[in-house]
């Protein structure tokens, strides 16, 4: 599918830029629709979940007032102090410590169920973000895609935040998810890694490689919370909620909702090594992905090294993932290589303080480039503090993302799809099939691009 998009060049005039819808970025026009309003009154905005490939090319846009900032699903102006896209400053903490450079907060779009999100959109405004922030983490209905300016935070291209919640007494979800899927479909990819992070509920994931795997955080999933997928030259996959009562919920079982909380993040690779052969890993455990326990703190080390302490995997690119979880007045702190000029960090729950900045919940703080060596994170609040940090070096490389695809030319960009068109990374199925009926369809329309491991699947 194909669609047309206008945008003026510097002198006004129309340009016709053509760019390709994936199927994974119609699932979010429908959270969209319903959440247009909630960008907040007083803003420049436009809205722009398709991004127009090129844009990513540009140089880094001027952060000074009255200068659009990219935010993703919306362009603000930063001179306004609406919610949605705040920029703030730090200076003065010791040189050896890495500061804040400035904070952002992503619109929070409403979907599964839509209308808790609305409702929380309301309250945030009644009675404050925090307090919705709050909310939120108990009752679930938004997603916060943190769409990154690639350059000024390579390797990273992308941190979505999941928080959902499906009710078997829901009527209006029994209604939707008749022509709604309740997960992602079959799409494909081409040339980075996805890092999915399950912190309530799982997925079921089906590929056109034949690989099939459940993960989650509860008990019936092992202790598999993450999956590793290096897209490589291009495969088709889906992730379907894996919808099941909550283990510890209070419900009587016939009625437990079921509760969805995830990460997924988009990690670019090098672009020697962007065609390899896909691959597909569960992570999980004390060996591939340890954790690390303070008197006060908990760090679970998804990707890259913390305290000496490393996790199983390797990527391509120089990156620690790292989960942290900190008890109220207690200090953190995280020693960065010299590469990792890169230092972002996404505020899940609570709060936290790094030199005087105050990261609330919901808000995204981009650290100093090259600046200290170490990281420290105070929780000072009633609720302590619970975050992802991504860490990386930048790769330096020129970067093209349109839709699904992350490669580094627009032709490459051009020759990703055509490739999928022609069927080299297999062919839709439904998300409705049985397993047996899905493996007759991958048997029929395979990836033609070998797999170099084996997997067991669940």
């Amino acid at each position: 599918m194909h669609f047309v998009h206008q945008k003026r060049n510097k002198d006004g005039m129309k340009n016709n830029t053509k760019s390709r819808v994936t199927l994974t970025q119609l699932l979010l026009l429908l959270p969209l629709t319903t959440s247009a309003f909630s960008i907040g009154a007083g803003v420049k905005q436009k809205h722009g979940v398709f991004r127009d490939s090129e844009g990513i090319m540009d140089p880094a846009l001027p952060r000074s007032a009255g200068q659009y900032h990219r935010t993703g699903v919306l362009f603000a102006d930063t001179s306004t102090t609406s919610s949605s896209a705040r920029v703030y400053d730090s200076s003065g903490d010791s040189p050896s410590q890495r500061s804040v450079a400035r904070l952002e907060k992503f619109a929070r779009l409403p979907v599964w169920p839509a209308w808790n999100g609305v409702a929380l959109f309301v309250l945030s405004k009644l009675l404050g973000e925090e307090v919705a922030a709050k909310l939120e983490d108990q009752v679930g209905g938004r997603v916060c895609p943190n769409f990154f300016v690639a350059e000024q935070t390579s390797p990273f291209v992308m941190l979505v935040h999941h928080r959902h919640s499906f009710a078997p007494w829901d009527p209006i979800r029994l209604f939707q998810k008749t022509f709604f899927p309740e997960g992602f479909p079959a799409h494909p990819h081409r040339g980075f890694i996805t890092l999915t992070y399950i912190l309530r509920g799982g997925f079921v994931h089906r590929d056109s490689l034949g690989v099939r795997q459940t993960y989650g955080a509860e008990a019936r999933h092992e202790g598999k919370h993450s999956q590793l997928l290096t897209t490589g030259a291009g495969l088709l996959h889906e992730e379907m909620f894996d919808i099941q009562p909550d283990d510890n919920g209070g419900w009587p079982g016939f009625l437990q909702p079921s509760s969805q909380e995830l990460y997924q993040l988009w990690l670019n690779v090098p672009g020697s090594t962007k065609l390899e052969a896909p691959q597909v890993d569960l992570l999980g455990g004390p060996t591939s992905t340890p954790t690390i326990r303070g008197e006060q703190t908990e760090t679970i080390v998804l990707l890259g090294e913390h305290d000496g302490i490393k996790a199983q995997v390797e990527t391509a690119s120089d990156a620690t993932v790292l989960h942290v979880q900190m008890e109220p007045n207690s200090v953190w702190t995280h020693t960065l290589p010299t590469s990792h000029e890169t230092v972002t960090l996404y505020m899940r729950k609570g709060a936290a303080t790094i030199g005087e900045m105050r990261i609330p919940p919901h808000y995204t703080a981009y650290m100093e480039a090259g600046g200290g060596n170490e990281l420290t994170v105070k929780a000072n609040g009633a609720d302590g503090a619970d975050f992802l940090l991504l860490a990386g070096a930048p790769l330096r490389e020129p970067i093209q993302a349109q839709g699904s695809m992350v490669m580094n030319r627009p032709q490459e960009i051009n020759d990703a799809y055509r490739d999928y068109e022609l069927g080299k990374m297999g062919a839709p199925w439904k998300e409705s099939l049985t397993d047996e009926q899905w493996q007759q369809h991958i048997a029929q329309y395979p990836s033609i691009y070998k797999y170099q491991k084996n997997h067991e699947g669940n």
